[in-house]
């Protein structure tokens, strides 16, 4: 391969967004190929030497039997000198089974059964899969465009940094996002939204990040979550993770937990502890502004 190549695997659920995920990699310019049966992998590999060094392999579930060398395949890659990866794209079931109402096309696995049928059928095929995958995405609650910019704020020159940390407020009454790696709730923090003057702003706003970072406790808790994310994240380097998704949540993913991600931010740039490693961090607000 070309030098500093590396390979992605991209599987994951039959309507989660492969082909957006594909998509997006391809604009980034990434070779693509698309449903490739696992057992070419090495094969196309040796054929796109020594010219090519960024590699995207899309494989689905209608590789049939081919599907069942996954495993094996992707171990005996992970095993070579080539630096790879594997992406799980995944969705709830309710958003799956919109999808492909939307688009009034059949499951791949549903055959004369329903839509659900194929979908937990896929699900269970693709257990292993997703439990072995190296970054799993969940675009239960992504459009089109905001799937491809997730795509694109993970990928995009991925090898400057030694682990890419994305920290996610979000708020409890949304769910849970799927795709974190930790989780942490800050709903012990009294709650500027029954601060009138504070009610109609948020985390961003200097006024509600001060309320919230003076009340009691929260010192000695940020000081503890830098402390285990400096632990984490030198264990993940070491084993060759490239990602790392900390979810912060409140009630509704407006003031306390925007406030919480923004000062997380500042802390992790300026550790001491993690000063030897290039670690790039980014706030992402999941519900901000979606409070009706």
């Amino acid at each position: 391969m070309a030098k500093n190549s590396e390979v992605l695997i991209v599987s994951g659920m039959s309507g989660a967004g492969r082909s957006t995920t594909a998509h997006a990699l391809e604009d980034m310019g990434w070779y693509v190929v698309d449903n490739l049966p696992p057992t070419l992998i090495d094969a196309l590999i040796k054929l796109l030497q020594p010219t090519i060094n960024k590699i995207a392999i899309i494989i689905d579930v209608r590789g049939g039997e081919f599907f069942d060398s996954f495993e094996k395949s992707v171990g005996e890659l992970k095993k070579s000198q080539i630096a790879s990866q594997t992406i799980f794209i995944d969705a709830s079931d309710d958003v799956l089974v919109r999808r492909f109402e939307a688009t009034r096309r059949p499951h791949p696995l549903q055959g004369d059964s329903r839509i659900l049928d194929g979908i937990i059928k896929e699900r269970d095929r693709l257990k292993e899969v997703k439990e072995s995958a190296d970054l799993v995405i969940d675009s239960s609650l992504l459009n089109v465009h905001q799937l491809e910019r997730k795509i694109v704020d993970h990928f995009h020159d991925a090898n400057d940094a030694d682990l890419k940390v994305n920290i996610l407020s979000f708020g409890y009454k949304y769910g849970i996002p799927v795709d974190a790696d930790l989780v942490m709730d800050c709903r012990f923090i009294a709650n500027p939204h029954w601060i009138p003057e504070l009610r109609p702003l948020n985390g961003l706003d200097k006024q509600v990040s001060q309320a919230v970072l003076n009340n009691d406790n929260v010192q000695e808790f940020l000081n503890r979550y830098e402390q285990l994310f400096e632990t984490m994240a030198a264990g993940f380097i070491s084993e060759g993770r490239k990602f790392l998704t900390l979810a912060i949540g409140c009630t509704g993913g407006k003031h306390r937990s925007v406030a919480i991600t923004e000062e997380l931010i500042l802390r992790f740039k300026a550790s001491k502890a993690l000063s030897g490693y290039n670690i790039k961090t980014q706030a992402l607000h999941r519900d901000l502004g979606r409070e009706i």
